[in-house]
C-alpha cells in the first residue's frame, strides 16, 4: 500500500495525514520511490534535497518547524511540493535554468517558499524550467530538455513544464510555479493539469525586481481544481516584501469550492474575434468542449471582448521587464544568454518612453472594457492554447494553423493576453487530438474573481471527469506529422 500513496490527490493525503494515518515522511519516502521510478523517462526535478525533506518531516511530526496552526486555511500537514527553479530554496542548488548560475545555492529561501513551508508543504526539490523562465517549451543547458509524460517526444510546455510534469505523473502532489505569458497554463494544457494564472497581487512575488509590474505572478499547479485551491490557499496573502499583496479572503478557496455555484452567462471565444491563429483540430475540440458549460445550465455565447492591439501592447511591457531584469546580465554574460533573452531585452531597450507611455495607456483601456464585459459576463472560456504539444526539440511550434511564427512568443497570445487584462485564468483539461495530446480550456474570471472561477472550472472539471486519468506514467511515442 506504501507504494500506491502517490496515486491520493492533494485533498485526500492532506486529510490523512491530519488524522496521522499516514505521517509527513511516509509521503516523503513514497515521493522518493516515484521521483526515482519515473524521472529517468521525464527529467521534471532536476535538483533533489531529500534529507532537507527528511528533516522538514521530522520537525512536522514532532510538532515543531515554525508551523502554522493545522487550522489554518491552507494547511499541507507535511504534503511534499517541487518549487520552480526560478525561485529561492534555502541551502538548495537554484539556478534559474541558467549557466551563469549553474552552482548558484541561495541561502535564503524566496518569502513564498518560506509561506507554504509555513503551511506544512515539504519541499522535495526545484522543477526545471526554460533559462529565466523565457520559453514555451522547457529546455536549458543546465539540465537539458524536460519530457512530456503522455509522449516522450513531445514538450511539456514552458516554462513551468517540470512542475507540471511532477504532478502529472505522481512525483509529488503539488507544485509552485510562475507566469507571465502562459507559463501556468501552456504546461497545463499540454500535460492534461490543471494549473491558475492568479490576479496580480493574489500570491507574493517576494524578491522580484519588478516588484510594481502585474505582468508576472507566482501560482499552483495541481492534478484537479480542488488540490489547486488547497494550494492557493497555502499561498495567498499579504506580504511585507511585495507591495502588491493583500490580504487572503475571509473564506478559503476550498470552503468556496464546497458549494459551488456555476456561472450564469459564459462569453466563449475561439480565437477573440479572429484575431488569433489556431489548429483546426484545437478550434473543434475546444468549440464542443465549451459548449459542455449549457450541461451545467449556464447561458453559453460566442462573443469576446475588444482586446484592441493586445499583442502589441504585451510585447512592450515585456520588452520592458526584460530590461529591468536580464540588462546588466546580458552586459557581464552575453555568451552564455540564450538568443531569445538577449532580442526580448533589445526590444525593451529599443523603445521609446512615448511608446511605453502608450501601452500602458492602452493596458488601462483594455482593463476598462474588461470590468465592462464582466457585467454582462460571468465568466471568459478560450482554448488554453493554439496547438497541441509539439516536438521537444522544438523551442516553440513550427506553424500555427499552417502559418509561420513570427516570433517564439506569438504561440502565446491566447495566453498572453489575457496576462494584460490582468484577470485571473486557470488552465483546464476538456480532451485530447486525433493523436492523444491533451487539449485545455483557458477560463477567465472577473478581476480577483479566484473563487468564482475556481468553483466554474470544478463544476467543469466533475462534468468531464477527465483528472481521473492522472496521475500518468510516461509514454514514449513519436511527433504527429501535424507537428
Amino acid at each position: 500500500m506504501a507504494n500506491e500513496l502517490w496515486k491520493m490527490t492533494a485533498v485526500e493525503a492532506v486529510a490523512r495525514l491530519k488524522r496521522k494515518d499516514i505521517s509527513p515522511l511516509d509521503l516523503v519516502e513514497a515521493s522518493a520511490r516515484r521521483i526515482a521510478e519515473v524521472e529517468p523517462a521525464v527529467n521534471a526535478l532536476p535538483t533533489l534535497c531529500l534529507d532537507r525533506a527528511r528533516d522538514h518531516a521530522k520537525r512536522i511530526m514532532a510538532g515543531g518547524g515554525a508551523c502554522e496552526a493545522s487550522s489554518e486555511a491552507g494547511w499541507l500537514a507535511g504534503l511534499p511540493v517541487s518549487i520552480k527553479d526560478l525561485t529561492d530554496v534555502a541551502g538548495v542548488r537554484t539556478t534559474y535554468g541558467s549557466p551563469i548560475f549553474a552552482d548558484h545555492v541561495p541561502a535564503r529561501s524566496n518569502p513564498l517558499v518560506e509561506r507554504i513551508e509555513r503551511k506544512g508543504g515539504i519541499v522535495m526539490g526545484k522543477s526545471n524550467t526554460p533559462e529565466f523562465g523565457a520559453g514555451g517549451s522547457t529546455f536549458n543547458e543546465v539540465f537539458g530538455r524536460t519530457r512530456n509524460p503522455w509522449n516522450t517526444s513531445l514538450t511539456c510546455g514552458g516554462s513551468t513544464g517540470g512542475g507540471s510534469v511532477s504532478v502529472a505523473t505522481g512525483e509529488v502532489w503539488l507544485a509552485h510555479g510562475s507566469d507571465h505569458g502562459g507559463s501556468l497554463r501552456r504546461p497545463g494544457t499540454y500535460c492534461s493539469t490543471v494549473g491558475l494564472r492568479p490576479s496580480p497581487g493574489r500570491v507574493t512575488r517576494g524578491t522580484s525586481n519588478n516588484l510594481w509590474s502585474p505582468q508576472s505572478v507566482q501560482g499552483p499547479m495541481a492534478r484537479n481544481v480542488a488540490d489547486l485551491a488547497l494550494f492557493l490557499d497555502a499561498m495567498a496573502g499579504f506580504c511585507l516584501e511585495d507591495p502588491m499583496t493583500f490580504d487572503a479572503p475571509a473564506m478559503s478557496f476550498s470552503a468556496a469550492l464546497a458549494k459551488p455555484v456555476a456561472p450564469r452567462r459564459v462569453a466563449w471565444t475561439a480565437d477573440f474575434g479572429g484575431r488569433f491563429e489556431l489548429d483546426r483540430d484545437i478550434r473543434e475540440i475546444c468549440t464542443k468542449a465549451a459548449r459542455r458549460f449549457e450541461e451545467l445550465g449556464c447561458i453559453v455565447e460566442e462573443v469576446s471582448p475588444d482586446f484592441g492591439p493586445v499583442d502589441e501592447i504585451f510585447m512592450a511591457l515585456r520588452g520592458q521587464q526584460f530590461v529591468v531584469d536580464r540588462e546588466l546580465q546580458i552586459q557581464q554574460h552575453r555568451d552564455k544568454v540564450k538568443p531569445d533573452i538577449i532580442w526580448n531585452t533589445e526590444l525593451g531597450l529599443k523603445q521609446t518612453t512615448s511608446r511605453l507611455a502608450w501601452a500602458e495607456r492602452e493596458r488601462a483601456a483594455l482593463f476598462r472594457r474588461m470590468v465592462a464585459f464582466f457585467q454582462k459576463y460571468d465568466l471568459l472560456v478560450t482554448p488554453s492554447a493554439p496547438t497541441a504539444a509539439f516536438d521537444v526539440n522544438l523551442r516553440a511550434p513550427a506553424t500555427i494553423n499552417g502559418k509561420k511564427l513570427e516570433n517564439y512568443m506569438s504561440g502565446s497570445t491566447l495566453n498572453s493576453a489575457i496576462t494584460v487584462a490582468g484577470s485571473p485564468a486557470i488552465a483546464v483539461p476538456c480532451g485530447f487530438d486525433p493523436y492523444g495530446r491533451p487539449v485545455g480550456l483557458q477560463l477567465v474570471g472577473k478581476p480577483r474573481g479566484e473563487a468564482a472561477l475556481l468553483q466554474a472550472a470544478a463544476l467543469y472539471e466533475n462534468l468531464l471527469g477527465l483528472d481521473r486519468l492522472l496521475p500518468i506514467d510516461p509514454r514514449p511515442g513519436t511527433v504527429p506529422p501535424s507537428t
